[in-house]
């Protein structure tokens, strides 16, 4: 079985959210099953550096300008770089500028990865051809599109949703500029609310579509999580699966990670106690074993309920509490977070910014991790915290309510609670998951020690969902068919296949336009950003 990943990003090469983490640990997860992997990227200038060594496996003449394909590995990923220096040779993030704005045209350089992809999937490159085209988030939501295009057999498409709320939102003046026919403007097609959607593209277009947990699959088909696109979800229901995201449990393992001071394991926790000694020195903390330590690791958004937080806040400190805040964002709570942390020192430290090493050492040395996200498409810090005995704390929706445990008195009495749940998401009920966790801190050592316990032994790596993806893949109809893999792409050809047919999900998309309540229930999607 041959794969092609395509993403906008992939750890330890490029991250900016969870995306990364799944881009960059599912390939070889599948690997170990026996599939052959590779992962189409961007070069950025990141990518470039962590490659090192590579060969020219394609030349093209895309958007503007010349287009090379590079071969390389790094981190144990099979790497296919898209070095186009007008597109992604730039300073800042991979969808911003400098000062922090989005890339006027997103639009195209995530178009022109979408094509390349498609001649991947229908001509192959350097000998060798994808069975499938595993395509990620909006960024690559052109992809099955720009293959149900081609008019020669080429791989099966998979879509994977990461975030709902980030759809590549497109002017419909750039319908020539992207090779779309106008045609597929319709309700049935990309249409959304009088613009382009490239998510939607992914989900009408692909063969089958997966988000990344199951009770997320479920929420996405309701006006409330859908944010306009319930309708091309419900019509795909029948392709359309949830598979839990894991995390590559060899980096994060406190038994071996050589990020924290001490490592530890379920049998002997004695090293957590010098890890969170250090988390409270590193983030100017009180140097105190007795007072419970939490943790978040978050973007700083509406989506993640940190507002939320800052209200409860008081009284976690009042009832003894300490925390530490790793992440960045909306510059309201940012600066919201930096007066918390200035009106109570010694008692909350913030860090504004992202640090690998301060994420393993917030995750090890912290009693519990806090997760009050509205929606959450999976999560992964709650599984990392899982992993290191970090109790979860965490609202009921999407992956947090699939990985979490709640401790109440029934998994109590049977030994089976990993974390807190609340629900609905509001202050009041975090407040109430904040006390039930700070009273069993003071008031039941032995019950927090089961807990940890049981948290350490759930199974968050990928080897389950690795062999659901696999079972996904072969399922797909028509695998291996396809023109015989060519050496190299021939030059000066658009990266989207020519002649295009009518596509053959023209009528799996949604009849009605989304509910006015849902769209005004969310912030408005944005094509320039990644949810993880």
């Amino acid at each position: 079985m041959r794969v092609l990943f395509v993403a906008s990003e992939c750890y330890p090469l490029i991250k900016t959210g969870g995306l990364a983490d799944v881009v960059g640990a599912l390939p070889q997860a599948l690997g170990r099953l026996g599939a052959e992997v590779r992962v189409l990227l961007p070069n950025y200038p990141e990518v470039a550096g962590a490659l090192g060594g590579t060969r020219v496996v394609g030349r093209f003449r895309e958007r503007g300008g010349d287009v090379t394909l590079l071969a390389g590995e790094a981190s144990g990923l099979d790497v296919i770089a898209l070095d186009a220096p007008h597109l992604f040779d730039r300073p800042g993030s991979p969808y911003h500028m400098p000062d922090g704005q989005d890339w006027p045209d997103n639009h195209v350089r995530f178009a022109t990865l979408s094509g390349i992809a498609a001649r991947i999937g229908c001509e192959g490159v350097a000998g060798w051809r994808p069975d499938v085209v595993h395509a990620h988030d909006w960024q690559a939501g052109l992809a099955p599109f720009y293959i149900r295009l081609a008019t020669v057999p080429c791989a099966r498409t998979v879509f994977t949703i990461h975030n709902m709320a980030y759809q590549g939102v497109v002017p419909t003046t750039e319908l020539d500029t992207l090779g779309i026919p106008s045609r597929f403007y319709t309700a049935d097609g990309m249409e959304y609310w009088g613009a382009l959607s490239l998510l939607k593209s992914g989900i009408v277009y692909s063969d089958r579509v997966t988000t990344v947990s199951p009770t997320y699959a479920q929420e996405l088909r309701t006006g409330e999580f859908g944010m306009g696109l319930e309708g091309a979800v419900s019509a795909r229901a029948k392709d359309f699966a949830g598979i839990l995201n894991g995390i590559d449990d060899t980096v994060w393992n406190p038994r071996t990670d050589r990020l924290i001071p001490a490592t530890y394991s379920p049998r002997d926790l004695s090293g957590k106690a010098a890890d969170k000694a250090a988390l409270q020195a590193a983030f100017g903390l009180d140097v105190d074993p007795s007072r419970p330590v939490f943790t978040v690791i978050s973007r700083l958004a509406y989506q993640k309920g940190l507002d939320i937080l800052l209200a409860v806040l008081p009284e976690l400190i009042e009832r003894g509490g300490q925390l530490v805040l790793l992440g960045s964002g909306d510059p309201d709570l940012q600066r919201a977070y930096m007066d918390a942390a200035a009106g109570h020192p010694g008692r909350v430290g913030v860090r504004i910014g992202y640090d690998e090493s301060l994420s393993h050492l917030a995750q090890a040395g912290a009693d519990a991790i806090i997760i009050p996200s509205r929606f959450e498409p999976c999560g992964l810090t709650q599984l990392y915290g899982l992993r290191y005995g970090t109790l979860p704390i965490v609202a009921r929706t999407g992956g947090l309510a699939d990985t979490v445990i709640d401790a109440n008195d029934a998994a109590l009495a049977r030994n089976i609670g990993t974390g807190f749940v609340f629900y609905p998401v509001n202050a009041d009920r975090l407040r109430f998951a904040v006390e039930r966790a700070i009273a069993l801190w003071y008031g039941a050592p032995e019950v927090w020690r089961r807990l940890q316990v049981n948290a350490m032994a759930q199974p968050v790596g990928w080897h389950a969902s690795a062999e659901r993806y696999l079972d996904l893949y072969r399922s797909l109809p028509g695998e291996g068919a396809g023109a015989p893999a060519q050496p190299e792409a021939p030059a000066e050809k658009s990266a989207a296949p020519k002649k295009p047919a009518r596509p053959r999900a023209a009528t799996a998309a949604p009849k009605a336009k989304p509910a006015t309540a849902a769209r005004k229930s969310r912030k408005s999607p944005t094509s320039g950003k990644n949810g993880g």
